[in-house]
């Protein structure tokens, strides 16, 4: 199993985001049933795994909390555009949370990410060079804010690599006090 921890997001700031997507050529544009705003990506599982997983997540304190997105910017490997994303607001509430989960996986072995938390939900995946029609396109949205989203519990995904696009299944809810 590939997982990811998360919170997912109401369907109208789904939908919101979905508006954004335009003819950019080369962008693949998620599918709004999969916006999510990643806490930590884990990767391949054995079922094993997974439950040692579930049950260290369940482990997790912490009170809900609002957080906003805000502006658009896209994420670059080697020169080339990989991913178009919308950000999040500065929430200390979120870095905790977000360190709490690294903490509980931490407990039972998984290694941490070696990447700087930065959090985003991806809007496309691309891979391209900068293009003026992108710059345009993000210059354009970069005022771009949602309403304050709640975060009322932490999902465990699975995802299954398809054809076109992955499917992301909720696997586990964990809730926040």
């Amino acid at each position: 199993m590939r997982l990811f921890v998360a919170l997912d997001l109401p369907w109208e700031v789904k939908e919101e985001l979905n508006d954004l997507s335009c003819n950019i050529p080369g962008a693949r544009w998620v599918p709004t049933d999969n916006f999510h705003l990643t806490l930590r990506f884990i990767g391949e599982a054995s079922r094993l795994q997974a439950e040692e997983i579930d049950l260290a997540l369940a482990t997790l304190r912490g009170r809900s909390f609002a957080f906003s997105l805000s502006g658009l910017g896209w994420f670059e490997k080697a020169g080339r555009v990989s991913s178009l994303w919308v950000g999040v607001e500065r929430n200390a509430d979120l870095g905790r949370l977000q360190a709490k989960v690294e903490t509980a996986l931490g407990r039972i072995g998984l290694p941490p990410d070696r990447r700087r938390y930065t959090p985003h939900v991806a809007l496309a995946r691309m891979d391209m060079s900068v293009t003026p029609q992108l710059t345009g396109f993000v210059q354009a949205h970069n005022l771009y804010r949602s309403t304050p989203i709640r975060a009322d519990n932490v999902t465990l995904f699975s995802s299954f690599l398809g054809k076109d696009q992955p499917t992301y299944t909720p696997e586990a809810e964990y809730a926040l006090g």
